[in-house]
């Protein structure tokens, strides 16, 4: 009965957040998605702020009014009130401070003024002159959106509708409406949204390979923090919590660098984001750091990365990559950032696995004689927004005599390609069981734990195969071929058994005409 409850009500918390979006899309109006994205996103992020202030403020009431309490303020009402407006019971724990003209309430009492959207803009401003933190990184577009008149005011009694009556913690509803409105909005976008969000599911399988328990993590190239959101609910459904990991990214476009931002303080987790939005490339926001786990998902194939102002930087030491695509470039970065014995997973083109062009090869041989990569995993195509090619992911680490047996000199190959479902005509999505089959494989093989090569899925290789093959990391050439079931049947048996089906099947279909048209002319329609 109580995964019957379970799955009632996951359905309505996701029907919550379709019909809410449906609503949200329809007030949208004649406004291209990309940039209604972020009045949506920057208003849900405003009620969050202020329903945690608020929920804060009810707390402290309770503290200053009880006398059982450390806090008791005795029973003077005006007391009390002041403590509401005390800055050091919020700061001191993680609430943003939100002053009274920037909160919910007074904003939506204003809704229906011409002006709403210069009053949000202003609400924000002093939002950020109050927190340190958030700084720079709200955008201020509300009062020049050219939204129809009328529909902000529409949009914040939408958004005032999020977090009652669903059950549970507002803000952690706002958090998960935050998340689902991201895809939604990355999906309208087609291929420019592939530029800020990476689907959810295929976070969950490189997540669900390396496991981040405890440590710093990192993602070069963060978009909107998905990375990072997969990471802390990981930590957090295997008993830890949410300070065991430490949240480090970079991000060269200032709009995702600001919707990264939002949607890690939405979700209440501290994260260094740098300073200001810049290629990772040019300046190196976290260059004396190195780290446990590294997640990322690089643009596929840049050619414009400028690659020629950076052929003598040290971080290339399986060899320089090519200027004209930064693929190796990405996968050196990353290997660059890792810690001895950390790890990590990087989604790239497929390509990267085969690419003898310019001097690629010869990086990727050196990677495998370093023994740096550990598993390579084949993708099926249109998993992403942005492009339908077929994807892989490439996991490293540069010690393979941890989290299990000895390794050295081995590689898992897994070829996922015929894996997914599709959801629409366009888009392929991971399940739960695909993930959990992916990686439940990488980790029976790191502890050889009934681990055992699948032909046409998955396959130990020693270093001499992989050389055999020229250091090309395709799966499908290791893995081989799915075994078919044998046919018994002699080839006359079956051609006699099929011709007789058919000509029964022809005898039946005549029957079958004949009846239409006897009834078709009993009724006056015959033919």
């Amino acid at each position: 009965m109580a995964v019957k409850g379970n799955k009632k009500k996951e359905t309505s918390a996701k029907d919550f957040k379709a019909v809410l979006w449906a609503s949200a899309d329809k007030l949208r109006s004649q406004m291209d998605a990309a940039e209604y994205k972020h009045l949506v996103l920057g208003l849900i992020f405003l009620k969050y702020i202020s329903d945690t202030f608020i929920e804060q403020q009810n707390n402290v009431l309770k503290m200053v009014s009880d006398p059982d309490s450390d806090y008791y303020l005795g029973e003077n009402s005006s007391d009390h009130q002041e403590a509401l407006e005390d800055r050091d019971y919020y700061t001191q724990e993680n609430v943003f401070w939100v002053p009274v003209e920037a909160r919910w309430e007074s904003l939506r009492n204003q809704a229906k003024q011409a002006n709403i959207g210069q009053l949000i803009d202003k609400a924000l401003v002093v939002i950020e002159n109050e927190n340190s933190t958030l700084r720079g990184k709200l955008d201020k577009r509300f009062g020049a959106a050219q939204l129809e008149p009328g529909r902000m005011g529409e949009l914040v009694d939408l958004i005032s509708t999020i977090g009652f009556g669903e059950g549970g913690n507002s803000a952690d509803v706002l958090g998960e409406v935050y998340e689902y409105f991201l895809g939604q909005f990355a999906s309208k976008e087609g291929k420019k949204g592939g530029q800020f969000y990476t689907p959810a599911h295929v976070v969950k399988t490189l997540v669900a390979v390396l496991s981040p328990h405890k440590g710093r993590v990192y993602d070069p190239c963060c978009g909107s923090g998905g990375m990072f959101v997969q990471s802390e609910r990981f930590v957090e459904s295997h008993g830890g919590r949410r300070d065991d990991i430490s949240i480090y990214g970079q991000e060269s476009n200032p709009t995702t660098w600001r919707l990264a931002a939002m949607n890690l303080a939405i979700r209440g987790f501290a994260a260094d984001l740098g300073p200001e939005p810049r290629d990772t490339f040019a300046k190196d926001h976290h260059s004396d750091l190195k780290f446990d786990y590294i997640l990322a998902n690089p643009p596929f194939n840049i050619s414009d990365w400028g690659g020629e102002k950076y052929e003598s930087n040290p971080r290339w030491v399986f060899g320089i990559p090519p200027v004209g695509n930064a693929n190796f470039a990405w996968l050196q970065h990353i290997l660059w950032k890792l810690r001895p014995g950390g790890q990590a997973g990087v989604v790239l083109a497929n390509g990267s696995l085969s690419s003898n062009t310019n001097g690629e090869g010869k990086i990727r041989e050196e990677m495998v004689r370093k023994d740096v990569v550990e598993v390579i995993v084949s993708l099926p195509g249109n998993l992403f927004l942005n492009t339908p090619v077929p994807a892989c992911l490439w996991f490293f680490t540069q010690d393979k005599t941890q989290r299990g047996r000895d390794r050295r000199g081995e590689t898992l190959f897994i070829d996922a390609c015929q894996m997914g479902k599709m959801v629409n005509r366009k888009e392929r999505v991971l399940t739960a069981e695909d993930i959990s089959k992916i990686a439940e494989t990488v980790h029976s093989w790191r502890n050889e734990n009934e681990y055992d090569d699948v032909a046409g899925f998955c396959h130990n290789s020693k270093f001499e195969e992989i050389e055999k093959n020229n250091f090309v990391l395709t799966p499908g050439r290791y893995v081989g071929a799915v075994e078919e079931e044998k046919d018994s049947e002699l080839f006359d048996d079956k051609m006699k058994r099929l011709t007789s089906l058919l000509k029964e099947q022809q005898e039946k279909g005549m029957k079958l005409d004949q009846q239409i048209a006897e009834n078709l002319e009993r009724i006056g329609y015959g033919f």
